[in-house]
């Protein structure tokens, strides 16, 4: 049995999914090996959890037996606003938690696929799973990785969550691989204000504004970081925001991905007044309870330093 991409494609569309590619399952061996070495290096800092499982990692057939077809997803969650004060908080996670929405909308796939066929059985997987996203990404033909290391699509550029359902069966067809259309372009690894790409496809997190102010968990960032926030609170776009391939950004049709409350950016005096209450209500169900309230408070009390 096997369900061919074209009708994959139409259901996906009707799920809110932007853009879907298929492809085999199987073992990602120059992928795994790529990942290794840039753990080898410690270029993911204290996120010891990339480090573990690299097995799943590179072959979902160990997340699910039975996978015969990886199906990728992209995501536009791209809004026209902009940031309006210092304490910008990253594009993504200005409205509600991605893994929510587009777990959601890969469930309403996945039931659909299953009236069609009651056979077929699939495992959802957005980002907390020991998958190489980026990787299948490229496989399934939805864009090419960057210099930056983010997944460019040409219909929307970089600004697009992914996620992957894991099936049991076949998909006949297939999207054309992406060539790298980066070409000579430099433009992220130049705007960097902490060097944190450190050569082209490679970045060393340990350097990077996201993963200092979301990731890290120490009482003060890095010196170098503290001094080049660049008035981020939460994450970093940067090397986004001057991809040129994003000039193809299209507003998305999710409402979820809206501003929560209008907010792009937050007040950094209003973030040290917070108390865990007000906290735990305002990023209920978002992205940015990531950091936790220590860490957003560090994080302000670094941008009022700076502005001193």
């Amino acid at each position: 049995m096997a369900i061919d991409l074209k009708k994959i494609e139409q259901i996906a569309c009707d799920c809110g999914i932007d853009k879907i590619g298929a492809v085999p399952a199987g073992r990602l061996e120059t992928e795994a090996e790529r990942l290794s070495e840039w753990i080898g290096t410690g270029f993911q800092g204290e996120m010891a959890w990339m480090a573990r499982e690299p097995e799943k990692r590179a072959d979902p057939r160990l997340l699910f037996p039975d996978a015969k077809t990886v199906l990728v997803a992209a995501v536009n969650y791209y809004t026209p606003h902009r940031h309006t004060t210092a304490g910008k908080i990253s594009r993504y996670a200005w409205g509600d938690d991605y893994h929510d929405v587009v777990k959601e909308k890969l469930r309403a796939l996945l039931s659909r696929l299953q009236a069609e066929e009651p056979a077929i059985e699939g495992k959802i997987c957005v980002d907390t799973t020991p998958i190489m996203e980026k990787a299948w990404a490229v496989r399934a033909g939805l864009g090419w990785i960057g210099k930056h290391s983010n997944v460019i699509t040409k219909e929307l550029g970089s600004w697009v969550f992914l996620g992957e359902l894991i099936l049991n069966v076949e998909v006949s067809g297939s999207l054309p691989v992406v060539e790298d259309h980066c070409g000579t372009c430099t433009a992220c690894i130049d705007a960097c204000p902490t060097d944190a790409i450190v050569q082209p496809y490679v970045v060393d997190s340990r350097k990077c504004i996201s993963y200092a102010t979301i990731e890290l968990r120490d009482d003060k960032l890095p010196s170098d970081i503290a001094e080049s926030l660049n008035g981020w609170i939460y994450g970093c776009d940067i090397c986004q925001d001057v991809c040129p391939w994003n000039r193809f950004e299209k507003p998305t049709d999710e409402p979820r991905f809206e501003p929560r409350n209008a907010e792009t950016s937050l007040e950094p005096d209003s973030i040290l007044q917070m108390e865990h209450e007000q906290y735990a209500e305002r990023f209920r169900r978002s992205a940015m309870k990531r950091t936790k309230l220590s860490g957003l408070k560090r994080n302000a009390q670094q941008l009022i330093t700076n502005s001193e």
